[in-house]
């Protein structure tokens, strides 16, 4: 029988284990995560308001319920106090990393290091209740905020710092930061791209939803469309860019409602410099761009200086490398070939990778089933090799003997109990817990009392 081991519990996870159970009868499968919550970037990246996206979670919980699947959550591989990834091969006949791309691109610019001036992700991790986030007065003292990056995480953001308590009391956002950002007195959010409309990466449909919030106006500059060549006949432009350019094009004809909020998208400005201001950030300096015709930009030296006690940057993520694995520094991705990984010049039976961490940040979340079958049919095409190794008939009893103790599945059910009742007294729904030991002693005591229900119906079943 195989037994295979997943790291990382997201979709590219999620979606590797349910290709493996479709197409081996006989495989077991653990997904082991290091968190005590699954589902990865669809519970801890996914915007609170986006309820359609989250609503993924049901197709992932549906994976991690079958029966030859098991979720093993709170295991680190890898690094300081991580499992060895030398140990891990010795309990499985096969893992499969799908460890994502765990950390942001940075601007290289003066004045980055500046107090205000964070990555998205690390704003996003916040108000996604992520337990390693760090409550970091993101809005506190701040008037206006600059989002580099034209993706639909920066439109996330953007969206999350103007929208009001009413909208955001409903979701899932953990009770601190739904507190922080009703009090936020951001009244002006800035989202900056180097290059030109037709070149944003956000989608249609997260763009519109800017203009749908209460009391905002969205704001884009006429002049800066017109340096576009693609805006003036947008005809030729992929539907998806057309469709964007068409959505701008009518935003930049409004003016002057006056209202409590503005969103400014603007366009072919690249940082060039944060300025401080008392020892935070103050403002930001952009030089303004051009189209050079090869379907990049090159620098004008024209400046603009926006005020920002707030600046986040949205300008792509990267992968890290895992202690034991190979690692290409200039692509932040795992060597492979279909999904095999490539230790040297050779692929090794045993390794394999799927997601972020096998293509780069690439693609949306239905991306990863192809690339996740693609790794299980390599894998699979192993097996008879793989199955030749002898492992332990069941892994969890060497990762205790190891000390490493692992939030199982009716952990996470009472992780779930815990968020519902949390939402139930601050009358809301359910409010996610954002810190390592709620998360813990919620697991543990479920985990208790699914034991004591054990023993006594034992207990019964003897005495009869």
């Amino acid at each position: 029988m195989l037994r295979v081991a997943v790291v990382g519990s997201g979709p590219s996870g999620c979606y590797t284990a349910q290709n493996l159970v479709q197409l081996d009868p006989t495989v077991r499968v653990d997904v082991l995560d290091r968190l005590p919550c699954p589902f990865g970037l669809v519970r801890y990246g996914v915007a609170p308001d986006h309820e359609k996206i989250k609503s993924l979670q049901g197709n992932l919980r549906t994976v991690l319920e079958h029966e030859r699947v098991r979720f093993l959550g709170g295991v680190r591989v890898g690094g300081p106090g991580g499992l060895p990834v030398a140990r891990l091969r010795e309990l499985y006949h096969a893992v499969v990393y799908c460890v994502g791309a765990a950390t942001d691109r940075r601007l290289g610019i003066p004045g980055e290091e500046l107090p205000g001036s964070w990555s998205a992700t690390e704003f996003v991790s916040w108000y996604s209740a992520h337990p390693d986030a760090v409550d970091a007065g993101f809005v506190r003292d701040a008037r206006s905020a600059v989002v580099i990056g034209v993706g639909n995480v920066a439109v996330d953001v953007a969206r999350m710092l103007a929208r009001g308590v009413a909208e955001l009391s409903p979701t899932d956002m953990p009770q601190a930061a739904l507190t922080a950002l009703a009090r936020s007195r951001i009244r002006e959010v800035h989202v900056v791209g180097r290059r030109g409309p037709s070149q944003a990466r956000f989608t249609t449909k997260e763009l519109r939803e800017l203009g749908g919030l209460p009391d905002t106006e969205v704001m884009v500059e006429p002049g800066e469309l017109a340096l576009d060549p693609a805006c003036a006949d947008p005809s030729a432009l992929p539907a998806a860019q057309r469709r964007n350019v068409e959505v701008l094009r009518g935003w930049g004809e409004r003016r002057g409602r006056g209202p409590a909020r503005r969103i400014r998208l603007r366009f072919f400005l690249r940082p060039v410099q944060l300025l401080d201001d008392g020892g935070r950030v103050g403002a930001v300096v952009f030089e303004r761009t051009e189209p050079d015709g090869l379907g990049g930009v090159r620098g004008t030296g024209r400046y603009e200086t926006v005020e920002a006690q707030l600046v986040l940057r949205s300008v792509g993520y990267r992968g890290v490398p895992l202690e034991g694995l190979p690692f290409d520094e200039e692509s932040g991705t795992v060597p492979h070939e279909a999904g095999r990984v490539l230790h040297g010049c050779f692929d090794v039976p045993g390794d394999y990778v799927a997601g972020w961490i096998k293509r780069g940040p690439t693609g949306v979340i239905g991306t990863n089933r192809p690339d996740a079958k693609e790794t299980v049919t390599s894998l699979l095409a192993d097996a008879p090799v793989l199955v030749r190794r002898e492992v332990p008939a069941d892994p969890v009893a060497a990762l205790r003997s190891a000390g490493v103790e692992p939030v199982e599945w009716t952990g996470w059910q009472a992780i779930e109990r815990a968020e519902a009742a949390l939402g139930a007294r601050l009358g809301r729904s359910v409010v996610k817990l954002a810190d390592w030991d709620s998360l813990l002693a919620a697991a543990r005591a479920g985990a208790g009392r699914t034991a004591g229900r054990t023993a006594g119906r034992t207990a019964v079943g003897t005495e009869s």
